[in-house]
């Protein structure tokens, strides 16, 4: 699914404790002809209970393996992560994920599609097809019920989507970059929404973008990864005043532009550098940059 609450690892902390911390983690794989490829390396991170985290960095730095080894879905080949004080040893509870990729069941219903956690955590049917209505009215979709995920736009997905990762009220909320594929003006909205919903009920939010603005409009701080293998290069505090208002209209603040071009500068030269690494074999092999 595009959007999923995991469930188990009953040690896991509920919404009161939700901090998640990486503490020395490297996480290393094997390419396909064998070799060690270290995706990140000695990653320290901490976000607090209820915080708004964004994460930025050059394509390849482990935003998104980060993503996966807070989740339980992998293990760190070094260091520990943790949730609420306790190292992850599995799927950590009370997570939802959402992802870049619509992938949203195609046969089943916009009400179906939301109304799946729920039941797969044990409500009865008419139970979570009534949660489910009140999700899709909160994020603009009632009346789309049933309708299936092809007969809606990009952005209605998207909302069917966030609709799916917020019915199970998680404490932990990982989305990996979930509007990179919209319209300016439809990723805005999302945006707007997605400050909105996040506000009323406060997750511990790790949210992965190569869109700076969108970082800085939408977080608490903002942390700036190196280019592979990835580390913390630098965390900035974003003290913009809460609730931001409109998103598209903020941009244009002083203090927006200020950050902007200090945590810029810092992510500029991880972009260069990486894109000095993947042009220098096209150059060797006689290709354009």
């Amino acid at each position: 699914m595009n959007a999923f609450t995991y469930s188990g690892n009953t040690s896991a902390p509920g919404r009161q404790d939700a901090g998640i911390e990486l503490a020395g983690v490297t996480k290393r794989f094997l390419t396909p002809a064998g070799a060690a490829f270290t995706a990140l390396r000695q990653v320290d991170l901490a976000v607090g209970s209820g915080q708004f985290c964004a994460v930025v960095g050059p394509t390849g730095c482990g935003k998104s393996t980060t993503l996966t080894l807070v989740a339980g879905l992998d293990r760190p080949s070094a260091g520990a992560v943790r949730v609420g004080g306790q190292v992850v040893g599995g799927i950590t509870s009370g997570t939802s994920f959402m992802f870049q990729a619509d992938a949203l069941l195609p046969w089943k219903t916009v009400l179906a599609n939301v109304a799946m956690g729920p039941i797969f955590h044990g409500a009865s049917k008419k139970v979570a097809h009534a949660d489910a209505r009140e999700w899709l009215r909160t994020v603009g979709l009632a009346g789309f019920e049933d309708h299936h995920p092809h007969q809606l736009s990009g952005g209605m997905r998207k909302r069917v989507s966030l609709a799916a990762a917020l019915i199970n009220e998680p404490s932990i909320l990982l989305m990996d970059e979930p509007f990179a594929a919209l319209d300016v003006q439809t990723k805005a909205i999302m945006s707007n929404e997605l400050l909105a919903l996040w506000d009323q009920a406060r997750p511990s939010v790790i949210f992965v973008t190569h869109d700076l603005e969108e970082a800085i409009a939408l977080a608490d701080r903002v942390v700036v990864m190196t280019a592979g293998p990835g580390t913390v290069k630098a965390v900035y505090d974003i003290d913009l005043p809460r609730p931001r208002g409109a998103v598209q209209e903020i941009r244009f603040e002083p203090r927006f532009l200020e950050l902007h071009q200090q945590i810029w500068e810092a992510l500029r030269e991880e972009v260069e550098q990486a894109y000095t690494r993947t042009a220098a074999p096209a150059l060797a092999a006689g290709g354009r940059p």
